[in-house]
């Protein structure tokens, strides 16, 4: 992108900003690039690689489990390790300047509360908690690490490419991997996260819906908009006569639905636009 193109970018979102003082933020994988972790979809909205474990999967089959934690013992570091970018930090100072209503994010990072932002929904859940399916008893997912790498070092180090959401693409015999169970009950344990194919509870849903009603219009970022548990929030914007605006690269389900579409990165375009955004009259 072009110094007149980002100038251009930041000018038309700055427009709408102003119209619309108290947005609904919307964000998804891709304002988390710049931080290194990798997005789900290309351009056209299609997935990049195989989809994510499936909830009942992952319930139901104990090497699917091995599967998983296997992976996400190479792949959790890089996620520890992330840090916001310069579009975390944008929308984190528009909240300070009270021009968001709810920041909704289907990141489970929580890169938009390292920023500093405090009004956040996580949709998805949060990738550094780890939940008993048993007894809900909830345990960190770096004491999760700690256990997983000391009972197996076999595994531990191994070379794999960094995947979205402390995933990694890692094939190798699982069938010795050691999975933990509940400390306390000795049931299933799982991120803290909506895998595919369970349902965001209902009360999240209930909560950003009430929120998008008190906004004067919505803020896509970063997001293609493919699952339905993000694309609803703008359906109901349309319906309430609400606009909506895309800050993403390429294709998204709602582009039929938007105001305003702008195709570019959102570190540099939020990096600049919210250092010159004002608080609302």
């Amino acid at each position: 992108m072009t110094e007149t193109e980002l100038q251009h970018t930041c000018a038309r979102l700055q427009d709408f900003i102003d119209r619309h003082p108290r947005l609904f933020v919307l964000t998804g994988a891709g304002i988390s690039t710049e931080s290194g972790i990798p997005d789900y979809r290309d351009h056209q909205g299609n997935w990049k690689r195989q989809p994510p474990v499936d909830h009942h999967d992952f319930v139901g089959n104990p090497g699917c489990r091995q599967r998983f934690w296997a992976r996400s013992l190479a792949g959790w570091p890089l996620m520890a390790a992330a840090r916001p970018n310069d579009a975390h930090q944008g929308l984190a100072r528009l909240e300070q300047r009270q021009r968001i209503e709810l920041l909704v994010t289907q990141n489970v990072d929580g890169l938009h509360q390292q920023a500093g932002h405090t009004n956040v929904l996580d949709l998805h859940g949060r990738s550094d908690r780890v939940i008993c399916l048993g007894c809900g008893q909830r345990y960190a997912r770096d004491s999760i690490q700690q256990r997983l790498s000391r009972d197996n070092p076999h595994y531990d180090g191994q070379p794999a490419a960094a995947a979205p959401d402390g995933d990694a693409d890692l094939e190798m015999d699982f069938s010795a991997f050691r999975v933990h169970d509940c400390e306390r009950c000795g049931g299933i344990l799982k991120p803290d996260v909506v895998f595919f194919g369970d349902q965001v509870p209902r009360q999240r849903v209930t909560e950003a819906l009430a929120a998008l009603e008190r906004a004067d219009a919505m803020l896509v970022v970063g997001s293609s908009l493919m699952v339905y548990s993000g694309f609803r929030f703008c359906r109901q914007a349309a319906a309430l006569g609400k606009p909506v605006a895309a800050l993403n690269l390429g294709r998204t389900r709602a582009d039929a639905l938007l105001a305003l579409k702008l195709e570019a990165p959102a570190s540099p375009v939020l990096g600049r636009l919210s250092a010159r955004t004002s608080n609302p009259l």
